[in-house]
């Protein structure tokens, strides 16, 4: 390598070596930079060394200088990510159902760079999720990006939605695409959704991001701004069970009060609240009734009461007893 061009690359090589080497722990000494400045076809002498790291601090790096008996070194006191917030990066990661076993490895591989080697092996942490299927789909990664490039610039998609067959296989719903306006994009019950107007049924829909194959932005612009204005997003989600659809409605609900963080889980700190008698606390809240909706109220037990109004608790009476009757079926 001649002389002038090392010389141009010799403070990116010394950072990058103090990046992938350093730590308070272990200095990378001024034998070490010299060594590793000649691997790379560049002479340097100690006091260039320091001169180098002057410049480095200079520019914003913080370098610290560590002194010891052995000599001691030099390591980065402050990265671009500290060694928590790289352990936390890593179990989202790890623990997300729809980024797939693949890019997990690859992800994490590279968040591992910017730990540098001696802190490297602490982020191989292996978070476990009790039922945690991750997804085969390497697709979803680039459908994402289209979504999100269809709402930066204003267009319409076309996408296949998908479902599983006999086989196992992820076969198209129906033959021919389907065309929508992407709005949003949202994370509930370990999924993305995709919010979009579909100006065929005239309404909001919601469909699975990994199930969509083949999305391409359309040249033409979305609909559906009107519709979304009226929407707070962040409620909608707490709104909507499981992300499917149904009749909109303010509906009150009673549970014991040892249920208050369930509820407040599910619906935010927003809703109304009152606390009744018998440790008995009621809610009034905007939600979406739906089949959905009734499974989660059944989960929370027999003292979770729809009090308002009677047409959905009438429709919970009906479905419950609706699975009551079937099941005697079975048993006969």
């Amino acid at each position: 390598m001649p002389k002038s061009s090392g010389q141009k690359l010799k403070l990116l090589y010394l950072i990058q070596l103090l990046e992938e080497e350093s730590c308070e722990a272990f200095p990378v000494s001024t034998n070490r930079m010299i060594e590793y400045l000649d691997s790379k076809g560049i002479h340097a002498e100690r006091k260039s060394i320091y001169d180098d790291v002057e410049r480095l601090r200079e520019f914003g790096f913080d370098i610290l200088q560590n002194s010891s008996r052995n000599g001691g070194g030099y390591f980065l006191g402050e990265r671009e990510f500290e060694l928590p917030e790289l352990k936390l990066l890593v179990d989202a990661v790890e623990s997300s159902r729809f980024i797939t076993a693949k890019k997990s490895r690859e992800l994490i591989s590279k968040l591992e760079r910017f730990a540098g080697k001696h802190d490297a092996g602490k982020l191989q942490r292996q978070v476990h999720v009790l039922g945690r299927v991750k997804t085969d789909n390497e697709s979803i990664y680039y459908s994402i990006d289209n979504v999100h490039r269809a709402i930066q610039e204003n267009k319409k998609i076309s996408f296949q939605y998908m479902d599983w067959n006999l086989e196992k296989e992820m076969v198209p719903r129906k033959q021919e695409e389907r065309v929508v306006s992407p709005w949003a994009l949202l994370w509930q019950n370990e999924n993305y959704y995709l919010v979009a107007f579909d100006e065929e049924a005239q309404g909001i829909r919601h469909f699975r991001v990994d199930k969509m194959g083949k999305v391409k932005v359309l040249t033409v612009a979305r609909d559906g701004a009107k519709q979304f204005d009226k929407i707070d997003l962040a409620a909608y989600s707490n709104q909507t069970f499981g992300m499917y659809g149904g009749t909109e409605e303010i509906v009150t609900l009673s549970f014991p009060d040892s249920l208050l963080g369930v509820a407040i889980d599910r619906f935010g700190k927003d809703i109304g609240l009152r606390k009744e008698k018998n440790g008995k606390i009621r809610i009034r809240v905007k939600l979406t009734v739906s089949p959905q909706f009734f499974g989660w109220m059944a989960g929370l037990g027999k003292e979770a009461k729809i009090v308002s109004p009677d047409w959905v608790r009438e429709k919970y009476v009906n479905h419950l007893r609706s699975i009551v009757e079937n099941g005697l079926d079975q048993v006969e």
